[in-house]
């Protein structure tokens, strides 16, 4: 295990001046304390200066995603976090971030300038900077939506496979035979898990499965205009969305288009999120629990705090099935 003695060894300096730089002393230059830092990490050093309250700091990082609201997505999921976190006397702060930040200090260097033990991380694309630097840390991190093989890392999310399963099933028993994908955000990571999900169970459940009923765009008005009219040229009676929100504006077109929702087109998204229940007609998706999600993004850091390698913990996925989907039209 790296020292301060071998920082200070590497770099030709005191073992009193690391362990000012480490801890946050004043009297320590901005320079020589980055360069310590940086040397830090480059090394190996994972033992973090105390806290002088608790001695125990996480970090919420969140990116593209509202959480200060009860009707933000990323509201209940802090909130199951802390609600585990704080009564084990954790500290728990939440910070946004962007990609200049990113680009600007490096992940394990903001980690140890911070004194975090470890990060819960909301909303991160795969383009990220930190999403790159994660792959090498040795910090702990669970990461919601997100996979990355590292062993100081977990990934946390709802079972996407079993979600488009019960999708699928229901729609079959609805006698749907020629069903349509809809998606935006290939730069995330779950969004291309739900697209691989949906063609796999698409021949799981002897489905029509040409690549003509499914398309992929990065931004919703780019699919509505551009995508939508294509997938409903191939005859489907049913579309998928890959979130609700495009489902919401994927009805509210297919709607000014003459379409009736269900009778002439069944449409289903993705999440669950509040405005679910109340788009005309209400929407049938796949619920996530995001308070059990923010619980287990701190049982999984937690395991990661402990040396349990813990890899992927996923909820079951639950249908909520409502007046946007019926039976096929013949």
């Amino acid at each position: 295990m790296t020292t301060m003695a071998d920082i200070a060894d590497r770099l030709g300096i005191s073992k009193s001046t690391v362990s000012k730089a480490l801890s946050g002393a004043a009297d320590i230059s901005e320079t020589l304390r980055k360069t310590i830092f940086e040397t830090a990490v480059e090394m190996g050093y994972t033992k973090l200066k105390r806290y002088r309250d608790s001695g125990k700091r996480l970090c919420i990082f969140i990116e593209n995603m509202g959480y200060s609201d009860p009707s933000h997505f990323g509201y209940d999921i802090v909130m199951g976090f802390r609600q585990l976190a704080e009564p084990e006397g954790y500290t728990v702060d939440i910070v946004e971030i962007t990609e200049q930040m990113q680009k600007e200090t490096k992940y394990d260097i903001y980690m140890m300038e911070n004194d975090y033990v470890g990060a819960f991380f909301l909303g991160m694309s795969l383009s990220d900077p930190w999403h790159e630097e994660l792959k090498t840390s040795r910090t702990p991190a669970a990461l919601y939506d997100n996979y990355v093989a590292n062993p100081s890392t977990a990934y946390i999310g709802v079972d996407t496979a079993e979600g488009m399963n019960l999708i699928l099933s229901h729609l079959k028993e609805q006698g749907h035979r020629r069903v349509g994908y809809l998606s935006t955000g290939l730069g995330s990571y779950v969004v291309q898990q739900r697209y691989r999900a949906f063609y796999s169970a698409l021949h799981r459940y002897g489905l029509y499965a040409e690549s003509s009923v499914a398309a992929e765009g990065y931004f919703i008005l780019e699919c509505i205009q551009k995508h939508l009219p294509h997938i409903l040229d191939q005859k489907i009676t049913a579309l998928i969305c890959s979130h609700d929100q495009l489902a919401n504006a994927a009805m509210i077109q297919c709607k000014e288009m003459g379409y009736r929702i269900p009778e002439d087109l069944s449409i289903i998204g993705f999440d669950d999120l509040p405005i679910a229940a109340y788009t005309s007609p209400p929407l049938t998706t796949i619920r996530q629990d995001r308070l059990n999600l923010g619980k287990s993004g701190y049982y999984a850091l937690q395991s990661l705090l402990n040396g349990v390698p813990v890899s992927t913990l996923l909820l079951h996925a639950q249908l909520m099935i409502r007046q946007s989907s019926g039976p096929a039209k013949k």
